[in-house]
């Protein structure tokens, strides 16, 4: 197979990770491609797209590319029900087919982390990757989900997506986080790098519920931080990232997200060591 390059699109995108993973599995597969990173805008993205040449493969996408990719080639199901595409892959044919491999990583992370299903769950934050957490956790058995933001008119494309996945749906105030967190499966937390949790949560939701913090760098994060005090259950963001970057090269590699690689898990476990490394 020829050489082939690749990419992680995003504004900042220095501190993405992505190129750690990316490499490690090509190195393992055998495979001469390289993987780097280019900072993109929005505004910026569609030039981009346009003018790059035969040689690349496909790009990743960090934030905040993720809502305006997905209208820029063809998308599957969990493209359009996010309304995000965390991936491109440029086919011979000139197609730009999208894949969002988040809603697998949020699910995957979960697992791992010893959910084994969740009736409800309340997600804090309602952009892109709350929403593709929203679908990994509808895929996890959730039948409620209570999201919290800083301003409710926020939260319309989450519940829009909620009413679609046939869920129950409340909203609620971030500084309100402490009061529907008690009885919960999961809690999720989808907010930017630098928002703090304002309050200790509940002692009970600690322990009993997962906590999912999209946050990798610096970890713990503040939901993250709370639940390892009290040697709670933790899905990470370097989890999610790991998850989600396997199926991504896989969709680079051949084409489908659903066709496992040639020693997937020897690929897999190198992933997870370049990042530990990191």
């Amino acid at each position: 197979m020829r050489e082939r390059r690749l990419a992680v699109l995003g504004h900042p995108v220095a501190h993405s990770l992505s190129p750690t993973l990316h490499a490690a599995a090509y190195r393992m597969l055998g495979l001469e491609w390289s993987y780097g990173r280019v900072d993109v805008r929005e505004h910026e993205l569609a030039g981009f797209l346009d003018g790059v040449d035969g040689s690349w493969r496909g790009f990743s996408a960090t934030m905040p590319l993720k809502e305006e990719l997905a209208r820029m080639g063809d998308g599957d199901r969990e493209v359009a029900l996010t309304g995000a595409a965390n991936t491109v892959l440029l086919a011979d044919d000139g197609r730009r087919l999208l894949r969002n491999t988040d809603v697998y990583g949020v699910e995957r992370a979960l697992r791992d982390a010893g959910l084994v299903s969740a009736e409800h769950a309340v997600i804090v934050g309602a952009g892109a990757t709350a929403r593709s957490v929203l679908v990994a956790l509808e895929r996890c058995g959730a039948r409620a989900v209570t999201v919290v933001v800083r301003d409710p008119a926020r939260a319309r494309g989450a519940r829009d997506l909620a009413d679609e996945l046939g869920l129950e749906f409340d909203v609620v105030e971030l500084g309100d986080l402490a009061s529907v967190v008690d009885a919960t499966d999961v809690v999720a937390w989808t907010l930017p790098n630098g928002v703090p949790v304002e309050t200790d949560l509940p002692l009970a939701a600690r322990e009993r519920a997962v906590a999912l913090d999209v946050t990798y760098h610096p970890w713990p994060g503040p939901l993250a931080a709370q639940w390892l005090e009290v040697g709670g259950r933790v899905a990470s963001g370097r989890d999610m990232l790991l998850h989600q970057a396997v199926r991504q090269v896989r969709f680079f590699v051949s084409g489908q997200t659903e066709v496992a690689l040639e020693q997937e898990a020897a690929v897999e476990a190198a992933m997870a060591a370049a990042l530990v490394k990191d």
